[in-house]
């Protein structure tokens, strides 16, 4: 197992009272929606690594979610240029590594530019349902396990997500606008820094007091305005517990 980890963490959300409540959201600029990181290069060839060996558990697509998958990638490939990428039809990333856009394979594309994580939702039936995804890290869930299920069933077994928290959420999802996204971020305890950590109901529990790295997600909820789908974006930091500021740490 690789350690990698940043060597900071720009937004701690137990630091504020607003970030510390569910659902947690504040307004970002849509000049801030993605983000490159000390931890840009390292993390993106750990996704090139699990886009080659564990391909059928990091990219799902169910039919119908290929034009929001199309779209994502153009609206990724318009914010790229104050990240540091340069080129238009061959994109040189941060890390010097050339990439051809693909338009017949937006997600696999998009995991050779960013570091963020994609998950697609799509309005159906009243309520947002997981159509699509690029899960490269996902932190103790299962792509396969709640793909094409609502949000409410997205979350189960979360004990804190419970149906007054639900009705919330659809509401923040629904009122989700173009190029006005929102952010929060969590902040979870690991004993280990490995990014992949994927988790079925029916795996064991994660030992939970063991400890030494902090995982904390910075995760943006986005509207396409074309295909109406809503994009929640993850960006995953790994602290060591040590490199934590005094005052985080606190």
């Amino acid at each position: 197992m690789r350690e990698i980890c940043q060597r900071s963490l720009p937004f701690a959300p137990w630091m504020q009272p607003a970030s510390r409540r569910l659902p947690g959201v504040q307004p970002v600029q849509m000049a801030d929606w993605l983000q490159v990181d000390d931890a840009y290069a390292a993390q993106m060839a750990r996704r090139l690594e699990l886009l080659e060996t564990e391909r059928e558990n990091v990219l799902a697509v169910q039919p119908g979610a290929e034009g929001a998958c199309a779209e994502l990638q153009q609206l990724v490939l318009g914010q790229l240029s104050p990240l540091g990428f340069t080129g238009n039809g061959e994109v040189t990333c941060p890390d010097g590594r050339s990439v051809r856009i693909d338009p017949a394979n937006p997600l696999p594309t998009l995991c050779h530019l960013v570091q963020e994580d994609f998950c697609i939702l799509q309005p159906i039936d009243g309520q947002h349902v997981l159509t699509a995804a690029l899960l490269c890290f996902p932190a103790s869930w299962s792509l396969h396990e709640k793909l094409g299920r609502p949000l409410m069933a997205i979350h189960d077994p979360v004990p804190e997500y419970d149906a007054g928290i639900n009705k919330r959420v659809e509401r923040l999802f629904t009122a989700a606008r173009a190029g006005r996204p929102m952010m929060r971020a969590n902040a979870l305890i690991y004993a280990d820094p490995n990014l992949y950590h994927p988790h079925r109901h029916s795996d064991p529990a994660r030992q939970k007091g063991e400890r030494g790295y902090l995982r904390s997600e910075r995760q943006t909820i986005l509207r396409l305005p074309e295909s109406g789908a809503v994009i929640f974006s993850i960006h995953t930091y790994v602290l060591r517990e040590a490199d934590l500021t005094p005052e985080q740490a606190a």
